[in-house]
């Protein structure tokens, strides 16, 4: 299908995911930790921290850490943390989204504007980007067989509105809202889900024609990821699947 290949870009990085575990754990421990800071522990009356449990759990952090993560942040008093969003384009246009976690905005800031600049980006203005995007619900899981028809009655049927198919994952979408009863949904289904948050989907998306230029596209993610303040990167590229599988090996 046409536009950002969510999936499909999971599936050519698996390798390089995989090597990054332990720093994705420990950026969903921050997630969590930040979670019981702002409203304690219990996941009925704090929504947050049950978002952030359920994103752990779908990126297999073991359920002994996650409880550590709970306990070590209810035995601490300092260090707040601050959510923040920036917002700025990549080398040709692409429109990128970066969701941070920091307990220090005065050195993510200065951060994230050289990760921009040492790339050929540039960083932009709140809202300078974010209205190419929507808020939603995103679920990928590996196809392991099923056809086009069955992944498309199974999402409807857990309640999401969208399915996009990309070699052997497919990405189910459905609204912010609606995050936690779509997972159990699925899960309930015998899914087993390779990701799962609530973020940033492109509305349009911004073709990359030029190899080179897809090269610096990726390397600013990658840069970006790295940065431990940093949660998730969100973009609106079309890089070739093959061009993707390639630069990020």
């Amino acid at each position: 299908m046409a536009g950002h290949s969510h999936s499909a870009n999971i599936a050519a990085r698996k390798g390089a995911v995989d090597k990054k575990r332990a720093k994705a754990f420990t950026k969903l421990s921050r997630a969590i930790m930040s979670a019981v800071r702002q409203a304690g522990a219990d996941m009925d009356s704090n929504l947050k921290l049950k978002y952030a449990v359920e994103k752990a759990r779908a990126a297999n952090m073991p359920k002994d850490n996650i409880e550590r993560v709970i306990k070590r942040a209810l035995g601490e008093q300092s260090g707040e943390t601050e959510e923040l969003t920036y917002e700025g384009y990549a080398p040709g246009g692409v429109a990128i989204i970066v969701a941070c976690l920091t307990e220090n905005r005065a050195r993510t800031a200065p951060d994230v504007k050289h990760i921009f600049d040492k790339h050929g980006g540039n960083l932009g203005s709140p809202g300078s980007v974010a209205f190419l995007f929507a808020f939603r619900s995103i679920l990928v899981l590996e196809r392991e067989g099923r056809t086009e028809d069955q992944l498309l009655e199974l999402a409807l049927d857990a309640g999401a509105d969208d399915v996009r198919i990309e070699g052997e994952f497919a990405t189910i979408l459905g609204a912010a809202t609606e995050f936690l009863a779509l997972k159990k949904g699925l899960e309930a289904k015998g899914v087993k889900l390779v990701s799962a948050e609530m973020g940033y989907v492109p509305q349009t998306t911004s073709p990359v024609q030029d190899k080179e230029q897809a090269k610096k596209i990726l390397r600013l993610v990658d840069d970006l990821e790295d940065h431990d303040d940093v949660q998730t990167v969100y973009a609106n590229y079309e890089i070739p699947d093959e061009w993707v599988s390639e630069l990020s090996g």
